[in-house]
């Protein structure tokens, strides 16, 4: 990286030694992964670009902007609704959750059996790796799980820390709260930024969001034509992105990549063999770096055509009514697509059944790989139930429960192969 960047690091106060390993095991990660691949499309040399300048170019960026007045939010979950972000011309980043990164400073603070998640976004502010948490004026928690919560009464001595409460059932009055807690979000925004939200404001950010959604959902139609003219880690890889970089670029780059994706499916080119069995995975989010599972699947003979997931389906699936026109009108579309969000924290959670067995046949997979991180307990509960409910349908399941480490790569992948090959019969 150019000195320019480690001057900005060093401002950061980021542990420039441990940053720089950091990033050199990165890099050999990401070309083992990615850009081994046989026919990958010309339209990801830009995500590409985006992942060799994630900390340095966009970094640069969001330091650009707040010197010119603007706030960074940085935020854990999709909970957060990013078009109020927006509005109040802030700008909303994901933020780093994906490695195991400063696991024994963690572990100081909270319990070794709390989920490696939550473990990684504490490791990196604690071990100073984390660009894009040094760069947030304000970092946006959500009461999604019981390790979140109490993790969050630690983790706000070292952050400038906002929690939204999200409701865990969807009757009546779950849905006032959260629209209680949206509309406190506004004006939490509206403080940080000194920006009122207005309803022409809000109106252009839905509008932006909901572009982005359509992107990645005609992204993911595409996908899912036989044979797959992508692969499941570089969707999953575009899906990550679109948490970190610049909407509106997003949109255009994604856009282009999709026209690609027309040519091959018209001209009947996979990335796969037609006979490739197809996988869903289903389950908990993989954030940046966590590239793990899909890089197993599709080395052992399959392909990944869709993921049920926060960093997949359940994040883009519904769109905001665009018809709303007062502030009002649009706060409760906001709150109604929100809470179609099926997480595992809600109970019951029937939809999410539904949902999942709906994309299998949809996508026409031959199986679905349920992914937990280990105590994830929300989505390792409901995997028992969900994993039932599709074999009960005639879908072959499989469980996985892993963390972010390596080390047990090769046990993983000995039972995948096992599945794929089952699945081949």
């Amino acid at each position: 990286m150019s000195a320019e960047y480690r001057e900005m690091w060093e401002k950061l106060n980021l542990d420039l030694t441990a940053h720089d390993g950091l990033l050199t095991v990165l890099g050999k990660f990401y070309g083992d992964i990615y850009l081994s691949q046989d026919k990958r499309l010309k339209g990801m040399e830009y995500l590409d670009f985006v992942v060799s300048e994630v900390h340095g170019l966009r970094i640069k960026e969001l330091q650009d902007a707040k010197a010119r007045g603007q706030k960074v939010v940085g935020t854990f979950c999709i909970f957060v609704p990013e078009e109020l972000t927006l509005a109040a011309r802030a700008i909303q980043v994901g933020l780093c959750a994906g490695a195991e990164a400063g696991k024994e400073e963690a572990e100081k603070i909270v319990p070794r059996n709390t989920c490696a998640l939550i473990k990684s976004f504490i490791g990196f502010k604690l071990a100073r790796l984390c660009p894009f948490i040094e760069s947030c004026d304000l970092i946006v928690g959500e009461t999604t799980c019981d390790g979140k919560k109490k993790a969050y009464e630690v983790f706000k001595d070292y952050v400038n820390l906002y929690v939204m409460e999200v409701p865990q059932q969807k009757k009546k009055a779950d849905r006032e709260l959260f629209k209680a807690e949206v509309l406190a979000y506004k004006e939490k925004l509206e403080e940080l930024t000194g920006n009122k939200i207005t309803a022409e404001s809000l109106k252009e950010a839905i509008k932006l969001v909901n572009r982005k959604r359509k992107v990645l959902q005609r992204l993911n139609a595409l996908r899912a034509k036989v044979p797959t003219p992508i692969s499941g880690r570089d969707v999953l890889l575009i899906n990550q992105i679109s948490f970190y970089d610049d909407p509106q670029r997003f949109c255009e780059k994604i856009e282009d990549l999709c026209q690609e994706l027309e040519q091959k499916v018209k001209e009947k080119e996979g990335v796969v063999p037609e006979n490739t069995p197809r996988l869903l995975l289903a389950g908990c989010p993989m954030a940046v770096p966590n590239w793990k599972l899909p890089y197993l699947v599709e080395s052992s003979g399959a392909v990944v055509v869709g993921e049920e997931s926060c960093i997949g389906t359940r994040n883009t699936r519904d769109l905001v009514d665009e018809s709303k026109e007062t502030l009002e009108e649009m706060i409760d579309a906001l709150v109604d697509r929100y809470m179609r969000i099926d997480c595992a924290c809600f109970t019951p959670n029937e939809e999410r059944m539904e949902n999942v067995l709906n994309l299998a046949k949809e996508l026409k997979v031959d199986g679905v790989i349920q992914y937990s991180l280990l105590f994830c307990q929300p989505y390792q509960q409901e995997s028992l139930k969900l994993g039932k409910f599709l074999e009960k349908n005639n879908i072959p399941v499989l469980n996985i429960e892993t963390d972010y480490s390596m080390e047990d790569v090769e046990q993983l992948k000995t039972r995948v192969e096992a599945f794929v090959e089952m699945l081949e019969k």
